[in-house]
């Protein structure tokens, strides 16, 4: 192995990584806010059943690894400079308390590079449309849909009983709901690193071209990596998904979670690498809105959608940047050594802003 693929190893780990703290609040938001789990066991069931859920199936990291861009002409250093510009936004939005698409943030970030190296001609426009940008675009809207359904359907059979048993009930239901949320989410993200670890792999010609799954290190570490970015925890996108979006009590909770794992286990397994962000917030929406339109927090919600609509192009042009640092004298070594200033500048800054915000006496159990 090269340096070069050394350094593309462990800065997609540590973008996987990232991707897990940031992605936490997806499946742990309402379970949280509902009080159906204690933040902190939240976030250990979830790290748990990410990494199992990084096993089940394989067919996003094919998609990733063989479906976006061209890997006959994709380089180390292309897809160096593509994590980077990934990692880059990841960090920035994390940063802002922006629920944003982790996986958005990868696939902008590896256009970007590629693009910048090799034209447009390098990326497989037809798969990206159909694999990537049709199901986020479908994905989202099917679960506000599934979601609505599914709890006017419950309030239509709770609508006589006690509040207090039916909240009792359905914060039990959250432990298998969000449990199945975070069992999907990890099929589904977790797969995202390991395609651009296998791309890496063909690009240096370690792995050939028509492989059926990751070999077994990839798989494991990948897994690895995004369960303890889940135990990390991303507090202020939890804020964002759990209590501003729309009021969610335990049967909304129930629904948002049930909805958006049955979406991301469709996709998972046809392959298509969806945002666990964007299915989320639209189950979220799903289920609040069945108080009626004013129970949704709207002017949250446009933010949020600016932020998706952002990450693909702003991602890229972090990506296409890097990559011309890449030509440089050492380009490879300065490009590694700006993700570590980055991520380092970004952590240092939200651990001040902790500082800053929380009295000393609670600075000891304070989050990342």
């Amino acid at each position: 192995m090269t340096l070069t693929l050394v350094a593309v190893v462990v800065v997609a780990l540590f973008f996987d990584f990232t991707n897990g703290f940031h992605d936490t609040a997806n499946s742990i938001a309402t379970s949280v806010s509902t009080r159906a789990l204690s933040p902190r066991n939240a976030v250990a069931m979830a790290a748990i059943l990410n990494f199992i859920g990084a096993f089940i199936s394989f067919k996003v990291a094919a998609t990733i690894a063989k479906g976006i861009v061209d890997p006959a002409v994709i380089t180390l250093s292309i897809i160096l400079a593509g994590l980077v510009g990934a990692i880059t936004w990841n960090l920035i939005t994390w940063f802002l308390g922006l629920p944003s698409s982790s996986s958005h943030a990868l696939i902008g970030g590896i256009m970007g590079s590629a693009i910048v190296a090799q034209g447009f001609g390098v990326i497989e426009w037809s798969g990206l449309w159909e694999k990537v940008l049709k199901p986020s675009l479908i994905a989202p809207f099917a679960a506000l849909v599934l979601a609505f359904a599914l709890m006017t359907l419950i309030v239509w059979v709770i609508k006589r009983r006690s509040p207090a048993k039916v909240n009792r009930v359905f914060r039990r239901g959250q432990l298998i709901s969000g449990g199945f949320v975070a069992l999907t989410h990890g099929t589904n993200d977790a797969q995202k690193t390991m395609g651009i670890i296998a791309l890496a792999l063909v690009a240096s010609g370690n792995l050939d071209e028509n492989f059926s799954k990751p070999p077994l290190w990839v798989i494991v570490s990948a897994a690895l990596a995004m369960a303890a970015g889940t135990y990390a925890g991303g507090w202020r996108i939890i804020r964002t998904l759990g209590t501003r979006i729309a009021k969610i009590d335990p049967p909304q909770g129930f629904s948002a979670q049930t909805a958006c794992a049955s979406m991301l286990w469709t996709t998972a397994h046809l392959g298509f690498p969806v945002s666990t962000t964007h299915v989320i917030s639209g189950s979220v929406m799903g289920a609040g809105a069945t108080r009626g339109l004013h129970a949704v927090r709207w002017g949250v919600a446009g933010n949020i959608v600016m932020a998706w609509i952002v990450t693909i192009p702003m991602a890229a042009l972090v990506g296409g940047g890097m990559e011309l640092i890449t030509r440089l004298p050492g380009g490879d070594a300065i490009v590694f050594a700006l993700a570590i200033a980055i991520s380092y500048t970004a952590f240092a800054a939200r651990r001040w802003e902790t500082r800053r915000l929380l009295p000393p006496e609670a600075l000891e159990s304070a989050p990342i």
